[in-house]
């Protein structure tokens, strides 16, 4: 299955994607995708529904974040050797992790905002995954079975935050719209392996990072095992597990950051497609995201 949520902000309604890419209302089943619709027993029931008889939403709505309610965001970051090696970072030898705040969620086509005083804005393609059943000390063996479904999700981070101002990655990691997420919430039975994804994002039309789920450091196993021993991790809650090669702080001779204008354009195999625009930061601009 495909889950998604559409509409304007604040007034998404749960959808299913069909196999001609057609949204089909599933608000008459269910009133919304929540931690509570995404554990794994309650997922089960929506594969007996017949999709045919699901109304066709029509025209081209607005995508929003897939789950609505994420209770945490975590994020693997440094999980490929060639992204390590343009950070001019050692390869880790265990999963390195941080948070991402909730209120950085956005829809996957939804403006990103440039936050107040920041000056190397940068991009992450990124698999996500959606947790459906909760996970604590879980076995690398059974890890793949506490997910519920697999996300796109753009890790935009504020390089002089994250480096230049103490030694905390969260400040330039979880600014407000830095987590696009979307636009589909695919199931393990329809995606497939999760470790043979081709990856890509572009920057103003120009490709920046080309990738593949296979060069991953720590497979997606490995990384939900290993979080697990340190943070229990529940239905809803979504993990980011690393970005490949490309990003604008390795480029060379010169880093390229992200300013207003810009347009980002990304998309990982069977999980769908983000563009949004780099927006200045205004106050005003932040209310559209309560």
């Amino acid at each position: 299955m495909k889950l998604c949520r559409y509409g304007p902000k604040g007034q998404e309604k749960p959808g299913l994607v069909d196999s001609e890419g057609r949204i089909r209302d599933l608000s008459g089943v269910i009133s919304d995708l929540t931690p509570d619709t995404v554990r794994l027993s309650q997922l089960a029931k929506l594969k007996d529904i017949d999709l045919m008889k699901l109304p066709v939403v029509e025209g081209a709505p607005r995508y929003g974040v897939p789950v609505n309610g994420i209770g945490k965001i975590i994020a693997v970051g440094l999980n490929y050797a060639d992204h390590a090696a343009e950070s001019n970072l050692p390869v880790p030898t265990e999963p390195i992790y941080f948070t991402k705040a909730v209120t950085a969620l956005n829809g996957p086509n939804d403006d990103v905002i440039k936050p107040r005083d920041a000056t190397k804005m940068d991009w992450e393609v990124e698999l996500g995954l959606i947790i459906g059943k909760t996970c604590r000390y879980v076995d690398e063996a059974d890890a793949l079975n506490h997910v519920a479904g697999y996300v796109l999700v753009n890790d935009i981070s504020e390089r002089a935050f994250q480096k230049e101002r103490g030694t905390q990655w969260v400040k330039g990691k979880g600014c407000d719209t830095f987590c696009p997420t979307g636009p589909w919430l695919v199931t393990p039975d329809e995606l497939g392996d999760p470790h043979v994804l081709d990856m890509f994002l572009d920057v103003n039309g120009q490709r920046m990072q080309t990738g593949n789920t296979k060069t991953l450091i720590f497979n997606v196993a490995q990384c939900l095992s290993y979080i697990s021993r340190f943070v229990t991790l529940q239905p809803g809650d979504l993990v980011i597990t690393g970005t490949p090669p490309g990003v604008g702080e390795g480029k060379k001779p010169n880093p390229i950051y992200l300013n207003a204008g810009d347009e980002m354009h990304l998309g990982v195999k069977g999980l769908g497609e983000q563009r949004h625009k780099v927006v200045p930061f205004s106050l005003e601009g932040l209310e559209i995201i309560e």
